[in-house]
């Protein structure tokens, strides 16, 4: 657990956060035409909902479309990826970078940086989210298609653990006391989920921070808004 991030999320007063977002599409050749920018739009769209419980807001700067068949594939700490973010990312700390690539592997929809405190030019290269180009709106990834992966994400890149942290019943799980202790990522959407039988309250299908179906997601809670809100202030919001 990271003691300076614990230390600022428990000290916050409220106000709205604008972040300015640069989207980067990487694909294959032979993928190049398979995503549109009204995806990205309903993406955006979907991020400004998702998050308008927490007043923060999204503004999309600017879309470009990159066509490069190791890069649309570029996995966690490979040469492929700094090469990428080398030369796409445009966005500051306190700026959103997201990268939708075509063919990100390993059955994963998705990776993302958390904040540090005094971020590295590598931390700085490195930040943003990448996502599965088939999660955004109206993509081909199986209940997982509504813009939800990178709304997920992008709580990462605010500082939100998973409900499931730590993946036990007891501890400090996510670091945020309203959401029940859960032990298990949610797979779908089952009702009355409860891993944690003997602690109050059920598992956190619904969240944002869990791993359930995006039809099954409908927001974060409000532990969830004050740490994304005091993380950004204090880590990222002006560097």
């Amino acid at each position: 657990m990271n003691v300076a991030i614990e230390a600022a999320a428990d000290s916050f007063s409220a106000q709205a956060a604008n972040v300015d977002v640069f989207v980067h599409v990487v694909t294959t050749s032979a993928k190049s035409s398979r995503y549109t920018q009204s995806q990205v739009n309903r993406q955006i769209q979907a991020m400004n909902s998702a998050y308008s419980s927490m007043a923060i807001s999204f503004n999309l700067i600017d879309t470009d479309f990159t066509v490069n068949n190791a890069w649309a594939a570029a996995g966690q700490g490979s040469s492929a990826e700094l090469a990428m973010k080398q030369a796409l990312k445009k966005g500051s700390y306190g700026d959103l970078d997201l990268y939708f690539l075509s063919d990100l592997g390993g059955g994963l929809l998705g990776f993302c940086y958390f904040p540090v405190a005094s971020p590295t030019t590598r931390d700085r290269q490195l930040d943003g989210c990448i996502n599965l180009a088939d999660s955004l709106p109206g993509g081909s990834a199986t209940n997982y298609n509504m813009g939800y992966t990178a709304v997920h994400e992008v709580g990462h890149w605010f500082g939100l653990f998973h409900v499931f942290q730590g993946q036990s019943c007891s501890g400090a799980g996510d670091s945020v006391s309203d959401t029940p202790i859960q032990s298990t990522a949610t797979s779908g959407c089952p009702v009355n989920k409860d891993s944690c039988p003997n602690a109050a309250g059920l598992d956190s299908i619904r969240n944002f921070m869990d791993y359930s179906y995006d039809s099954c997601m409908t927001g974060f809670s409000a532990g969830q808004s004050t740490r994304a809100n005091s993380l950004y202030s204090q880590y990222r919001a002006g560097k």
